[in-house]
């Protein structure tokens, strides 16, 4: 039994896992980015796609010679007027792919991803291959920096985590990308997003990071078991609803501008390494046409630590592993009134055996902290222990009794999660 949150009720997603009805946003809505070519049902909040002078940065700079052959380069026209972001750019962009996704049923729509080795293993979002979860047995193709098209297979996929590695047989080496370490990441770093929105490849924005340990709640995007379509389109997940079918994910948040196209792809800091691996943007207002929203300047990338050690088990095992806490919490209110803010996880349940018992957390504990990371919801203590890999020790910070203490847990692995 996995870590959940619960309020009035528990509620399960599609792999039997107990996850929160709380929404992490108020009033808000997590969307997936996927450039999805079939009908989307309304939506209002957050989006998640598939999706989808000579000194210029520290560390990074600009080759002399201009790039401008083909639509998946950096074109340089002026080399004494490039700056950072173009610096960047022309350094990670060969790393990013275009990724064509369909379904037997017409059913199709485009992310990005992220070039893992030079023999063609290629990280990006399960609600990418996945159509949204509509389809397990996606046709997919590939469209490298360099122009170059490739069919290719699913190696394995992470729902909880929304991850996924793909692969090609590519003709030659492919470009693998270089991963930052997300722990060093500061507010106020300077990134860039590289991806395909909309289907425009290679396309370059660039922001901030504007704040870290977001916590955002989505629809699951596993694959039908029985592999055929599935109901398509987005679930989109309404705060206070009965949600079957969330997942909790810590993110960093960022103004640089991503849109239905870009998840999947990376957001790079000022050195041209990944930071992170988009995955959702927030959209204000409703749409009844169908049509997913633009950005308004908060955009979600699942953090680059995890999606690495995600990505380097799916290519050596074909699955991830994820910790357990093995309690059931819930939102602990600073007041009993509706409008109380959440100020932290409250244990709610034990299971029998479980991690959280044995280290000595007690039903009533209120957990504020998490190695250290402010613990503000029950979303978000789920979503810190399914960062981490099995047998992680953390520090949990709980208050009991009106006094504050410390808590050393060993996380138990949650072996049943993708199943």
């Amino acid at each position: 039994m996995t870590d959940s949150n619960h309020s009035s009720q528990f509620v399960y997603d599609t792999s039997g896992t107990q996850a929160g009805a709380n929404q992490a946003a108020a009033g808000g809505v997590f969307t997936k980015l996927n450039r999805q070519l079939f009908k989307h049902s309304a939506m209002t909040g957050i989006v998640i796609g598939a999706a989808m002078g000579g000194i210029v940065g520290a560390g990074v700079g600009v080759t002399a010679a201009s790039m401008n052959s083909g639509a998946g380069t950096v074109i340089v026209n002026d080399t004494s007027r490039v700056n950072w972001v173009t610096a960047v750019a022309q350094k990670a962009e060969p790393s990013v792919v275009t990724i064509s996704v369909a379904d037997d049923s017409g059913n199709s729509g485009s992310g990005s991803g992220v070039v893992m080795t030079k023999t063609g293993y290629i990280l990006t979002n399960t609600h990418v291959v996945t159509l949204e979860g509509a389809t397990a047995n996606p046709i997919i193709e590939v469209k490298t920096a360099g122009d170059k098209v490739y069919s290719a297979t699913i190696v394995g996929t992470d729902p909880t985590n929304d991850l996924a590695v793909i692969k090609v047989n590519p003709l030659g080496s492919l470009t693998p990308a270089t991963f930052a370490n997300s722990d060093q990441v500061n507010v106020g770093d300077n990134v860039v997003a590289i991806g395909a929105p909309l289907g425009l490849d290679a396309t370059v924005t660039s922001g901030i990071v504007s704040a870290l340990n977001r916590t955002i709640q989505v629809a699951n995007s596993a694959a039908p078991e029985n592999g055929s379509s599935g109901s398509g389109g987005l679930q989109f997940l309404q705060g206070g609803s009965n949600n079957q079918n969330a997942i909790n994910l810590t993110v960093i948040q960022t103004d640089a501008a991503i849109n239905p196209g870009n998840s999947g792809g990376a957001l790079v800091n000022d050195q041209g390494q990944v930071l992170g691996i988009n995955v959702a943007i927030a959209s204000a207002g409703s749409s009844s046409s169908g049509s997913q929203s633009g950005s308004i300047g908060v955009g979600f990338s699942i953090p680059s630590n995890n999606a690495y050690r995600i990505a380097q088990e799916i290519i050596k095992t074909g699955k991830a592993s994820h910790a357990m806490l093995g309690a059931y919490v819930s939102d602990a209110m600073s007041s009993s009134g509706s409008g109380g803010f959440s100020i932290g996880a409250k244990i709610a349940k034990l299971m029998p055996n479980s991690p959280a018992g044995k280290a000595g957390l007690q039903v009533g504990d209120v957990v504020t902290e998490f190695n250290g990371k402010a613990v503000n919801s029950a979303t978000d203590l789920t979503a810190d222990v399914r960062l981490l890999a099995p047998g992680t020790k953390v520090t949990l910070t709980v208050l009991r009794g009106g006094k504050t203490i410390q808590i050393v847990v060993t996380l138990g692995n949650a072996v049943n999660l993708n199943n």
